[in-house]
């Protein structure tokens, strides 16, 4: 009896133990999973176990002490032993569903509204999607440059041709993280080329497949920068003697990677932290990645040695250096093509055939070495000596891409051909056109200036051309930096037949060509002078010109704010211009006479000054900085108001107050904290849950597998289309797919600038331009907000770089270039795309922190700019990132999905705190109530605010209580019929 009873000890034991090893075994498997796939790093894993831990901690009590209670009263009756065994197994299921119920509905219902949000989105009708990758091959057609067509070499005759280069048989559709594209039913290279009559030498791609399937990738959490691309040994004599057989005739594929988390090597013989390439002879000393590498050299020559006929494919959003292309004969021709998408390679035969006529036009200056860009010595890693924080100097002020290239070369022709390939907006086309521009037509009293441009096809084949419009300001020697030439607006024609013309208006307001003066406070200026308004044929070649005259300056202060202002700009970044390092910034004075000394690079051992270090918005030296004062916001009272009633409504109705005051410091506080691809529902405003998703190349997710929506163009590529209409269809399409999938926040466009060519993310960024990006960003933050979606407009702001983007990042530079130059297509996409969420970044201006830097926030964004709506985090790390400091400075919601490291607002029984929930919840609902969310046809009046997962959870959890309780009623049946009937 005794071993009896031991050898049953024994099983429950080791049901037990195996019961505990099969979920750590899932648990294990899963985490691994969800690493491998980019989804989650180490840091979420532990601060998820951290935030989820004290609910299920009561999961493994129960369980030791079931195990201690069956070793301890093992000798028992058995009678007592089935008690004791049933009993434990009830207690334990029902520890395990209470526990499962607080976590879903507690501390974890960020995380599991984000993973389980696919019971709640919908497919994408495939009419929508069949429009929408009609839009992407409109984008690539217009967006393709035409670099190189010597003697008119295309449209090409052949039909048949050969594709060289490995990275033809894995191409560059987009880049990778939160703008990456998807290559599930992507149009490649080869069926491009096949879609349009070509037909191409297999053989090649086999022997390209063979030599590596899949491309090195490079992701958020590590790099792999190898370019597999074979030895010419590896070409055999059948192989080449095939392929000349084929056809006399090349197509050289060349391709470089971008991506979120890492940014271009400068120099392939330093890698970064997390990042690495084989093949390590490919490159010589101090070779970036955008230059050709040993092995690209070989291939290049050998097929220029072999094919009468070579035309370039640049498959890259990054600026890579092109002086090769001048450097074999056989190359007739180039075209660019940096991010076309799912679907854009379609585009790319009949571009080569001569079906589609490019039009697109450079967003970026292609130079001849990169190394002389005056960002290139400030670019990169920098860290300081005495603070646990990155910096990096924008020493360049306000002279980025063609705005350096033009000044610096002014009046001196020679020196800039040396310096620059392809200007700002060039491209060619397959026809010829001219420009004449008319008289300036004026108002002195509004400064409203307006002409017409005419453009007439010259040439022989249809086509479109892009109409550039640039201003060039009077300058006086030291006075306001101000770049020799400058965007101002752009318009692209319809297609025009031979001979076809089309009068395009353009209309603005003098204001436009005003420059921030820092003197004084701070202000726009328009010094007294000649202006002159020019038709370009990119931001070098002038085609006409005109003069508007201004006899006195004019200062727009307090007394005469800018038209487009809600209050004058006065300074609000002094503190971002000296690090204590002494930072000299470029200057025009003296035709740059300190260009030597702004451009060098930073001293290895610099040192934060103490003042600074003191009053950043660091981790280790945070304090609340809100005052303990005023009276306690009402909260909590009861109501009947809910979100819809307000919907339409103005930001400072009263009807506002009324619903706010109904929520608890509860409701504010998460609120504020679960903004993780969501808005939290609130049951006590009616509020239900948005789900709010990547990215700027259209809707994808880390979380959820199987969406059907489209991976849309890089936003370089929709910008080389310098087509306003194509925007504004793009914000459409990702408005019309969200309204269609139930996703009506989207974490795009991103419209940060390529401020370097080795930026990780130029692919999902505009242009150099702030004024192309601002126009384009516009209308895409218009188009979707159509169907009821707020784009988040991204990373408000400077966030230039991926390096050291998580690590107190601080960025320095001149206020002018803050604004004319970094907020300019944020101030764009604000002012005339109405934009009602913002995303901020990682990084700091000066020494605050995006996410808690007032000034940026509140003072422009708002302030001056107007903006009415919600700002969230860049992806919640914690570490410099606080939830109390971000509301207090007009930072409203956490992209947090679990509320950990400091996610969760705290200092909640201080009035001022709670008045700053209060006005972060104002911000966040005052636009998700103005979104399609509330739409009429997609918000019933009374509808329950949980979400569809939850619903079906709660189901469960009820099915899971009733099966406890008859389990329950079964053992004691059970008993009762073997134990007490014997008695």
């Amino acid at each position: 009896m005794k071993k009896k009873k031991l050898r049953s000890l024994w099983i429950s034991l080791g049901v037990i133990l195996a019961f505990v090893l099969a979920v750590a075994g899932i648990g294990y498997a899963v985490i691994n999973s969800l690493k491998a796939a980019g989804v989650v790093s180490d840091r979420d894993i532990t601060s998820t176990i951290q935030v989820g831990g004290k609910n299920l901690l009561p999961i493994p009590i129960v369980l030791v002490l079931i195990v201690i209670l069956l070793i301890v009263f093992w000798k028992k009756s058995s009678k007592f032993n089935f008690l004791l065994k049933w009993e434990s197994c009830v207690a334990f299921l029902l520890t395990v569903v209470i526990s499962l119920a607080t976590l879903v509905f507690g501390p974890m219902q960020g995380l599991m509204n984000v993973n389980n949000a696919g019971s709640s989105i919908k497919k994408v009708s495939a009419s929508t999607v069949n429009q929408s990758n009609e839009l992407s091959k409109k984008i690539t057609n217009e967006g393709t440059v035409l670099l190189k067509n010597d003697n008119d070499f295309l449209p090409m005759s052949a039909r048949k041709i050969n594709v060289f280069g490995w990275a033809s048989s894995n191409p560059i559709y987009g880049g990778s993280g939160s703008g990456s594209t998807t290559t599930n039913g992507a149009v490649d290279i080869y069926q491009g080329l096949q879609m349009a009559g070509f037909k191409t030498n297999k053989q090649l791609l086999n022997f390209y497949t063979k030599y590596q399937k899949n491309r090195p990738v490079v992701g958020m959490w590590g790099a792999d920068w190898t370019l597999p691309e074979p030895k010419t040994k590896q070409y055999s004599a059948s192989l080449l003697g095939h392929a000349k057989k084929f056809s006399d005739t090349a197509l050289v594929v060349i391709a470089r990677p971008g991506g979120e988390g890492a940014d271009v090597p400068k120099n392939m013989s330093k890698m970064g932290m997390g990042q690495t390439y084989k093949n390590k002879g490919d490159w010589d000393k101090d070779q970036s990645y955008l230059e050709l590498n040993k092995r690209e050299k070989a291939m290049v020559s050998l097929v220029n040695k072999n094919f009468k006929n070579v035309v370039v494919l640049i498959n890259a959003a990054n600026t890579m250096e092109l002086g090769w292309l001048k450097d074999y004969s056989h190359i007739k021709a180039a075209v660019w093509m940096g991010g076309p998408g799912m679907k854009g390679f379609s585009s790319l035969g009949k571009i080569l055939k001569g079906e589609i006529n490019p039009s697109g036009r450079t967003a970026d200056t292609y130079a001849y070495d990169l190394k002389k860009n005056p960002s290139y010595n400030n670019f990169g890693s920098f860290m300081y000596s005495n603070a646990k924080a990155a910096y990096v100097h924008y020493a360049e002020n306000i002279y980025v891409g063609y705005k350096w290239y033009e000044t610096r070369y002014l009046n001196n022709e020679k020196a800039y051909k040396k310096a620059v390939q392809y200007a700002f907006g060039y491209g060619l086309s397959y026809t010829s056109f001219s420009q004449k521009m008319s008289a300036l037509r004026t108002d002195s009293t509004t400064g409203k200036i307006s002409f017409d441009v005419t453009v007439k096809n010259t040439g022989k084949q249809a086509g479109k051309d892009v109409v550039q419009i640039y201003y060039t300001a009077p300058y006086y020697n030291g006075g306001i930096e101000k770049a020799a030439t400058n965007l101002l607006d752009f318009a692209k024609t319809k297609s025009l037949k031979p001979g076809e013309s089309q009068k395009l208006h353009f209309t603005f307001n003098r204001e436009a060509m005003a420059s921030y003066d820092e003197a004084n406070g701070g202000a726009y200026v328009l010094d007294k002078g000649t202006y002159k308004i020019q038709v370009k044929n990119n931001s070098h070649d002038v085609l006409a010109s005109r003069d508007y005259k201004l006899l006195d300056k004019i200062v727009y202060d307090k007394n005469n704010k800018r038209s487009s202002d809600q209050s004058a700009a006065v300074n609000q970044f002094q503190n971002a211009e000296q690090d204590g390092t002494g930072i000299t910034y470029l200057s025009r004075k003296n035709n740059f006479a300190n260009y030597k000394q702004a451009t060098a690079a930073p001293s290895q051992k610099a040192v934060l000054k103490a003042s600074l270090l003191k009053s950043a918005t660091l981790a280790q030296n945070y304090k609340n900085t809100l005052p303990k004062a005023g009276a306690m916001p009402t909260t909590g009272k009861g109501g009947s108001l809910t979100l819809a009633d307000v919907r339409g409504l103005k930001y400072d109705n009263k009807k506002w107050d009324q619903l706010l005051n109904q929520m608890s410091v509860k409701d504010m506080v998460k609120l504020v904290a679960f903004g993780g691809y969501q808005t939290m529902p609130i049951k006590s405003v009616g509020k239900i849950g948005t789900h709010d998703f990547d990215g700027p190349a259209g809707f994808s997710s880390f979380f959820v597998k199987g969406l059907n929506t489209t991976s849309f163009p890089a936003a370089v590529m929709l910008a080389s289309t310098w087509n306003k209409d194509l925007a504004d269809q793009r914000g459409e399409a990702v408005g019309k797919q969200g309204k269609e999938a139930n996703i009506y926040g989207w974490y795009g466009p991103a419209m940060n600038l390529h401020r370097s060519a080795f930026g990780g993310r130029n692919f999902e960024y505009y242009s150099e331009d702030g004024t192309l990006a601002g126009k384009l960003a516009a209308k895409e933050v218009a188009g979707a907000a159509k169907y009821g979606v707020y784009a988040y407009i991204k990373h408000f702001a400077m966030n230039n770089q991926e390096t050291n983007r998580m690590m107190g990042l601080m960025t320095w530079s001149t206020e002018q270039a803050i604004r004319e130059t970094y907020l300019k297509a944020f101030e764009d996409a604000t002012k005339s795309g109405n934009a009602h969420a913002a995303m901020s970044a990682f990084n700091f201006i000066g020494n605050r922190w995006c996410g808690a830097n007032n000034a940026l926030l509140n003072k422009v964004l708002r302030s001056e700019w107007g903006f009415r709506g919600f700002v969230e985090t860049d992806y919640y790390i914690g570490g410099f990132m606080n939830a109390t400091e971000a509301i207090a400075n007009g930072n409203d919601l956490m992209l947090s999905t679990n509320g950990s490291d400091g996610a969760k607002v705290t200092d909640t029984k201080n009035p001022a705190t709670v008045k700053a929930l209060r006005t972060a919840s104002h911000n966040i609902l005052y636009t998700v109530a103005n979104s399609g969310a509330y739409a009429k046809g997609n918000y019933k009046k009374g509808q329950s605010v949980l979400w569809d997962y939850q619903k079906t959870y709660k189901n469960y959890i009820i099915s899971a209580a009733v099966v406890i309780v008859l389990i329950q009623l079964l053992g004691l049946v059970i008993f009762k019929k073997k134990y007490l009937a014997k008695n």
